[in-house]
């Protein structure tokens, strides 16, 4: 039986794979999807170099992290006036415009020998980021139904991981060379923005762009404050969840003895594919109400950080980081696809800008949270099985109002 199971899960995807539509379109959106992710993880190998480069200022030390994460800050800001904007103004001339800027900004730190100047530039990379995140992510919506918008966050899912591993090697190669060598990968945006333009169209619904139904307030429907309301918080606390690890893990480990950076990533390699895995679950339950599917993504990230929280020594906290990244891989493509699902055409901009948003607010939020449950109950570890146990929380609530009427399931969740 198990192995009739793992055929057909196998199969399931193979025939995902073998179901892509409008494949140009899809290849330039993934692809563009990964830019904001692209932004952090290649910093990441160069921030030393960089640190040491402005060493002459006193506050090098806390300013190139920040640097490195300020995007994210910038686009929870400026999501939800991007997603106004795209569904005024319409998706595919602010993505090209958004990606082209993304490379002008992206770039130019190269040319720059003032901390602050760069720490600027960072800042306005994030405004081109939150454009770029709300338009691919409501063009998934737009472009496809459900099925294939599915289909397409799988494989989202599964080049991710190799993506971000060929983004470090590269970036590694160009600190290696010069401080802010690095910032040259960003030339990757070009390509991006001339596929855009020879194969991005502007979509339409019975006829008519967005920018037509959104000047004709007639034939528009109210915006559904409350679904988006839950679906914002809903992703907010998932974020704060999914990012606890990835901030926190190294200290983490350091209280069960790992302290060398170079054992814990020996340590740490194997455990996160499993974000590949987490995807591939996300494509078999799509059969599933999205309130198991949400049920189980907070199930496993709690499990895994209850587990990281409880272990006693780093092979138990590798088995809890195994379950832990299954579930970060089911996170992105869940929110999505159930986000795109509850958005109609003319209202899904706005939407998924709010999305963007809290999805970047609980990244900026989360070490918040964790330090103070840190403080709170004196190691790391209890902050993380303090924030596994809310996970597991959550997850219970999620599958009891699954068994619930549509409208009881709003409700409950609310």
């Amino acid at each position: 039986m198990a192995k009739h199971g793992g055929r057909g899960g196998m199969r399931s995807i193979l025939d995902s794979i073998r179901r892509l539509t409008m494949v140009p379109q899809g290849i330039t959106i993934v692809t563009a999807a990964f830019l904001p992710i692209f932004a952090i993880v290649s910093m990441f190998p160069a921030v030393p170099s960089i640190i040491d480069h402005f060493s002459a200022d006193p506050d090098a030390r806390w300013k190139v992290p920040l640097m490195v994460s300020a995007p994210g800050l910038t686009i929870a800001l400026i999501a939800p006036f991007a997603g106004f904007f795209i569904d005024k103004f319409g998706r595919r001339p602010l993505l090209i415009w958004a990606t082209f800027f993304y490379g002008i900004f992206g770039t130019a730190p190269f040319f720059l020998d003032s901390l602050n100047a760069v720490f600027a530039s960072r800042l306005l990379l994030g405004v081109a980021e939150a454009a770029i995140l709300t338009i691919v992510n409501t063009l998934l919506g737009d472009y496809w139904d459900d099925r294939g918008r599915r289909d397409w966050l799988l494989l989202q899912g599964l080049a991710g991981p190799l993506m971000a591993s060929g983004v470090i090697l590269l970036s590694g190669a160009a600190s290696g060379v010069r401080w802010n060598g690095i910032f040259l990968v960003y030339l990757v945006a070009f390509p991006i923005f001339l596929a855009m333009l020879a194969f991005l169209f502007e979509p339409k619904k019975d006829g008519a762009t967005v920018k037509e139904i959104v000047a004709a307030p007639e034939v528009t429907t109210p915006f559904p404050w409350a679904v988006i309301a839950l679906i914002g918080g809903v992703t907010l606390l998932a974020s704060a969840l999914y990012y606890v690890f990835i901030i926190n893990g190294g200290l983490a480990f350091r209280e069960v003895g790992v302290q060398d950076g170079a054992r814990l990533g020996q340590l740490t390699a194997i455990p996160s594919l499993f974000v590949v895995l987490g995807s591939v679950i996300f494509r078999l339950m799509s059969g599933r109400s999205n309130a198991v599917q949400i049920g189980t993504l907070f199930l496993l990230v709690g499990l895994g950080l209850a587990g990281i929280g409880l272990a006693v020594d780093y092979r138990w906290m590798i088995a809890g980081l195994v379950i832990q990244q299954t579930g970060v891989g089911m996170a992105v493509p869940v929110l999505i696809a159930w986000a795109s699902s509850k958005l109609t055409f003319e209202h899904r901009g706005r939407g998924m800008g709010i999305w963007t948003a809290c999805f970047f607010f609980g990244q900026f939020s989360s070490p918040w949270f964790v330090h103070k449950l840190n403080d709170a109950f004196g190691t790391m570890q209890s902050a993380f099985l303090a924030m596994g146990v809310l996970g597991i929380v959550v997850a219970l609530i999620a599958f009891v109002a699954s068994r619930r009427t549509p409208s009881a399931l709003t409700a409950a969740t609310a």
